[in-house]
């Protein structure tokens, strides 16, 4: 039998159990994969609360991991037993020993990358890709908003914008938030504890804001991000560390310059096995050649992904976390 952590009910982090389960077979065109190594993402607290519901009762959680494949189903083409693999995108039952997943979720994950980097790296990574290179493509040159620049996102964020000759405020809730995102290559970062973002933010770009926040807190930020937004620049709300932005009327975006919102998920981008493997390329390109670097600073066994969990809603995390089978 292999183990697993499931939930039966929402709510905090207590409701998560370790338990035993039988993993299936995979169908005609799905995988089964040995865990390696599984990332934690603040989408897990989402769906273990019961803002985002889970397909049924009780639950697996986790949509990331890394392994190895040791069974493929009558159809499947793209992997063979033995291949190394990675998935960022589901579907929930990551957090566990075995996990049986689409063909179509899954990547090649060459030997340059090890396991703990990809399981920490592939929904953080995969996001920043699509914020940065689709959602609104960045040239280099510009400066930019991105909330949060010390976590697994906002690190990697600061990596890749410098990269590409870009400028990025970060925010940052402690002095010590402050110097990681500075160390992965903030331009500029302002404690939001001691200082007023959107004041600062039109000093540092001498009056003319900026042409994209890049949010992923959510509640709290909304109108913070709106006000330092240029006129006619583009909010990109892409996450709810704070709770859901609700109750938005669509009149303030008249109000704060003629404002774009957009509300984008990963699956809408990695929308099928090529786009998916493309963005995956990009991502493991930029790791290989040493512009990124996967900070995996903490690591706790499957089984106390429960405590994981504590010090994620906490925010006493940074970096990358990742779950051990």
């Amino acid at each position: 039998m292999a183990k697993r952590i499931q939930f039966s009910a929402h709510g905090g982090p207590e409701v998560l159990e370790y338990v035993e389960y039988q993993p299936g077979e995979p169908g005609p065109q799905q995988v089964r994969v040995s865990n390696k190594a599984i990332g934690l993402n603040f989408i897990d607290t989402y769906y273990r609360s019961g803002l985002y519901p889970p397909p049924a009762l009780p639950s697996g959680l986790g949509a990331e991991g890394a392994g190895v494949v040791e069974a493929v189903g009558s159809q499947v083409t793209r992997f063979k037993v033995g291949d190394r693999v990675a998935y960022g995108s589901g579907p929930l039952g990551a957090y566990s020993d075995v996990h049986v997943l689409p063909e179509a979720n899954l990547v090649h994950l060459p030997e340059a990358i090890s396991f703990e980097q990809a399981a920490g790296v592939m929904l953080k990574g995969l996001t920043v890709q699509y914020l940065l290179r689709q959602t609104y493509e960045l040239k280099g040159g510009e400066t930019i908003l991105f909330h949060a620049a010390a976590g697994g996102v906002g690190s990697l964020a600061c990596q890749w914008a410098k990269a590409l000759g870009v400028k990025l405020i970060g925010t940052v809730s402690s002095a010590e938030k402050a110097a990681i995102a500075k160390s992965h290559g903030a331009w500029e970062v302002i404690d939001y504890s001691k200082e007023n973002v959107a004041q600062r933010v039109l000093e540092l770009t001498d009056g003319k804001k900026v042409p994209v926040v890049y949010d992923g807190v959510g509640k709290d930020t909304w109108l913070t991000s709106l006000d330092c937004a240029a006129p006619r620049g583009l909010v990109v709300s892409f996450g709810n560390a704070s709770g859901a932005v609700d109750g938005v009327n669509l009149g303030i975006l008249s109000a704060k310059g003629s404002l774009y919102v957009t509300r984008p998920t990963l699956a809408t981008y990695a929308n099928n096995a090529e786009n998916l493997q493309r963005m995956a390329d990009e991502l493991f390109g930029m790791i290989a050649s040493g512009k990124l670097t996967v900070d995996i600073n903490q690591r706790f066994p499957l089984a106390e992904a429960a405590k994981a969990h504590t010090e994620l809603s906490a925010r006493r995390t940074t970096g990358s976390t990742i779950l051990l089978p």
